[in-house]
């Protein structure tokens, strides 16, 4: 009794009932999985429809059943789905839905069927329609990313290693590094997408039934692309889910770093870009402020997708075959994940499409970071046949006079460069300005202008090969 007492006292009037509204609160899954709604539909009316086709149920209460689940569809599209806890899920609610419109040919619906097939067939279709949504939201990003990197393809930059000056880049070539991450990303979801294409329904609890089902039916009817081939692995496999996971939070990775470039470029330090109004908050006492909170926020929910991830990595770890009520956390984490990449995917698109890029800024780094050392190494290498190992010695004593003089390589004087190593000619300023040094970069994938815009146009006619 004391028990009985505790439990109520810690979760106040709301659980007046004690024990049995507490189950009934954890056990029900309707908030969350209502989401689900659409799917649920879809998957009843295949289901519906084979039954009659295989004569397990009579032509009219498979027609019944479908001009009845078209209602109860309708009442969702209009009024929004109840959380009804009593009824526990989704499944159960357009169960008790359709009874309600059809009256007991309801009934009929779920024969030669489970909830542990049904749930694990709507879920893979709702994951399936997340992997569409996303894909879609990443070609607009790689869109913006492309016309973008094109604007300024000759734009000279500092290129980093180590956040410390290496190379100069182009702009456009740095842009495009995000693109070529963001067509992975995608090629990702895709996979996901082609391996998850396996129709669990007719699996029912665990077993499969004795009912004649005709299963490729119901398969293409979803656009699936046939059966799952084993009943146990058909209830109990959220591979798909863990794989959807597992491609959002690499691409919740990408994002964040391109991100943490602009939150470093906006810097006033930098002051390479300019964040649009549109993507920018003010400060609440400092009225100079730009905070590039936009970006923040999608470096942030990185770390929430991934920690989606491995929530359901270890609710999965130690599930014996087949379902396990655990499983039914499966889809807060997805749903979250999804939610979160899809809203980082829209500001990050927006934030390249309106960021002003400061390339006069940019240029100025580049040139005074002596960005151009590689390009006199290699020099001497191809011009004088030096080793790369003595022509590096050479070059840092090339840097160490320009960093004493307080100029740049390209303005240290020819008997300056001859003093250090008599092979140097006037030839060598044809490489040592950034122009010449990001020009001269011409191996495959390299950031040369015109290797720039080779990439941005095979960007650009993958794309439009995907809409054909």
């Amino acid at each position: 009794m004391s028990e009985r007492k505790t439990t109520n006292s810690m979760w106040g009037g709301r659980f007046a009932e004690g024990p049995a509204a507490v189950m009934r609160e954890i056990n029900a899954s309707i908030p969350f999985d209502k989401r689900m709604w659409r799917q649920d539909i879809a998957g009843s009316q295949a289901h519906a429809a084979m039954l009659g086709k295989a004569g397990i149920l009579s032509a009219a209460d498979a027609r019944t059943i479908g001009e009845g689940l078209d209602a109860v569809a309708h009442d969702y599209e209009r009024d929004g789905v109840p959380d009804d806890l009593a009824l526990e899920d989704i499944h159960m609610l357009t169960e008790a839905r359709l009874a309600e419109k059809i009256g007991a040919a309801a009934g009929r619906l779920h024969t030669a069927r489970s909830r542990n097939d049904q749930v694990a067939t709507d879920f893979r279709l709702w994951v399936r329609d997340a992997v569409d949504q996303v894909g879609a939201a990443l070609g607009m990003l790689q869109d913006a990313l492309i016309a973008r990197a094109e604007e300024h393809a000759d734009a000279v930059m500092p290129g980093f290693t180590h956040l410390q000056s290496a190379q100069p880049v182009t702009l456009g070539h740095h842009l495009m590094a995000y693109h070529d991450m963001i067509a992975r990303d995608r090629s990702r979801f895709a996979d996901n997408r082609a391996r998850m294409n396996r129709c669990p329904l007719g699996a029912a609890a665990l077993a499969g039934t004795s009912f004649p089902l005709d299963r490729e039916m119901t398969a293409a009817a979803l656009g699936f692309d046939g059966p799952t081939s084993n009943s146990l692995d058909s209830v109990s496999d959220r591979d798909f889910a863990l794989d959807y996971l597992m491609a959002a939070t690499q691409c919740a990775l990408h994002l964040s770093r391109l991100a943490e470039e602009f939150v470093i470029w906006a810097s006033q330090p930098f002051g390479f870009v300019a964040m649009s109004d549109q993507w920018s908050t003010g400060s609440s006492i400092m009225p100079q402020k730009r905070n590039p909170d936009a970006a923040e926020l999608v470096r942030g929910h990185a770390g929430r997708i991934m920690g989606c991830m491995t929530a359901l990595a270890v609710t999965m770890k130690g599930l014996p075959l087949a379902y396990s009520k655990d499983m039914q956390d499966d889809k807060p984490p997805v749903f979250e994940a999804h939610d979160l990449l899809g809203i980082s995917i829209a500001a990050m698109t927006g934030m390249v499409e309106t960021a002003t890029f400061r390339t006069d800024r940019m240029r100025a780094l580049a040139e005074s970071g002596f960005a151009t050392a590689t390009d006199l190494a290699d020099w001497l290498v191809r011009e004088t046949g030096v080793p790369f190992r003595e022509a590096h010695h050479i070059t840092g004593r090339a840097v160490k006079a320009a960093e004493e003089a307080g100029i740049g390589l390209d303005a240290l004087p020819i008997d300056a460069l001859k003093q250090i190593d008599d092979r140097i000619d006037e030839r060598v300023y044809d490489v040592l300005s950034v122009d010449a040094s990001v020009a001269s970069r011409t191996s495959l994938g390299g950031t040369s202008p015109v290797r720039v815009r080779e990439a941005i146009a095979a960007a650009r006619a993958a794309r439009a090969g995907e809409t054909k």
